[in-house]
């Protein structure tokens, strides 16, 4: 799920964005992009359940033991990590972008990787709290599939599942 999420109309290309895979090095720059993130986008999004230690070891799980096909990749410029994704398999498990730069098309360049990793399609569950993100999905072609009560995730908010393609 993701607070990247201008109201706008889409931003520019970043141009200034390196996209990479995520190395095990990579671990504490996007534990710590997450947690600010989520941070940041309360009350959209319903407070973090873990503490910023447990992310950083889910980090590292993700980035030492490739398993399925998980992946994570990054978005970074010169002075660092400015948004991260996480797939695994169809599921675009997460997509964070460093809080102050949303709207910047960090977030749409990462969904447009992760749409040209998984061409066949992707889903995600985003929370009904966070319109600012429903938006960000649909304009990028994502429509809702289903929507619960929350009590299957962590946070015990209510969410949405989306799909792309249509």
């Amino acid at each position: 799920m993701s607070p990247e999420l201008p109201d706008a109309d889409p931003a520019p290309p970043a141009l200034d964005l390196t996209l990479r895979p995520a190395t095990e090095e990579d671990t504490h720059a996007l534990a710590d992009l997450h947690v600010a993130a989520r941070r940041a986008a309360v009350p959209q999004m319903p407070p973090m359940v873990h503490t910023a230690e447990q992310t950083r070891a889910w980090f590292a799980g993700i980035l030492t033991q490739r398993q399925h096909q998980r992946e994570a990749w990054l978005a970074e410029r010169e002075n660092g990590v400015v948004g991260y994704l996480v797939l695994d398999e169809d599921w675009l498990d997460s997509l964070y972008v460093a809080s102050g730069l949303t709207g910047t098309g960090i977030g749409g360049a990462l969904l447009d990787l992760a749409k040209g990793l998984r061409p066949e399609g992707l889903q995600l569950w985003v929370f009904q709290s966070n319109v600012r993100a429903q938006r960000f999905y649909r304009r990028h072609g994502f429509t809702e599939a289903e929507r619960t009560d929350g009590t299957g995730n962590e946070e015990r908010a209510p969410d949405i599942r989306m799909t792309w393609p249509p």
